[in-house]
């Protein structure tokens, strides 16, 4: 038995923009499954308490109107899902995301803006152990070309999905629950690494990747909005 066949959790949410420190979080999901067995499901609705554009509506479907008459408050919403998180990573239960620096960057903000404390704050031996199958896959299949977004790999690996269905938040983290076992089947070597191990080679392929990636940035004169090398969590910025 590996970590595989233990219990992980899903993570994912739906947002007004791509500022980690300056948007604000409008759906979640938190999904945790046992091995191949059926997942537990929590979803949330929030009215961010700012106009949600209409790009972003675009994406996940969510509209301003719609998230004020339906949604919870921040506050509400943002204590349960740092309650589930931290219960899990407290108890050594892996948080599985997608490009999940940037959920866990930008649950840290909102929970920071809303007076309420901070993941870190609650462990305080750090926000781990995390899984993020974008960054296994950087790092085990680094020269494949093409785009790596969640659709895209799913493809890759051989994970069915719906396309219309990705961009819910429940959808991209069950896609990317399943990615992780597929990714694992494709390198079965991994399942046998230890969380922990795991996870601190999971810090240094990002690092390696978002130095490397961040240089060629700047050499085709690109200086603003570097990828942060600091995983699982970017440091925070000014929050607004």
């Amino acid at each position: 038995m590996t970590w595989l066949d233990e219990p992980m959790v899903g993570f994912d949410t739906e947002t007004t923009g791509v500022s980690t420190a300056h948007d604000r979080i409008v759906t979640a999901a938190l999904i945790t499954r046992t091995g191949s067995g059926d997942p537990t499901q929590r979803t949330w609705l929030i009215d961010p308490g700012i106009p949600i554009p209409e790009r972003a509506t675009e994406v996940h479907g969510i509209s301003t109107a719609h998230a004020r008459e339906h949604g919870q408050s921040p506050a509400d919403a943002l204590a349960e899902i740092a309650d589930l998180l931290a219960s899990a990573l407290g108890s050594g239960v892996p948080v599985v995301g997608f490009n999940v620096q940037y959920d866990l960057s930008i649950l840290e903000a909102e929970l920071a803006r809303n007076g309420l404390p901070t993941l870190s704050q609650r462990l305080p031996s750090g926000i781990r152990p995390v899984v993020d199958p974008l960054v296994l896959d950087r790092h085990l299949d680094r020269w494949r070309r093409g785009k790596r977004k969640l659709i895209d790999m799913c493809g890759t690996y051989g994970v069915p999905v719906v396309a219309d269905d990705l961009h819910a938040a429940d959808a991209d983290v069950l896609a990317t629950l399943d990615l992780v076992r597929a990714i694992a089947g494709r390198y079965p070597a991994l399942g046998t690494v230890p969380l922990a191990d795991l996870h601190d080679q999971q810090v240094e392929a990002h690092r390696v990747w978002a130095t490397e990636f961040s240089a060629w940035l700047r050499s085709k004169g690109t200086v603003d909005d570097l990828p942060s090398p600091v995983w699982p969590v970017a440091p925070a910025a000014v929050i607004a």
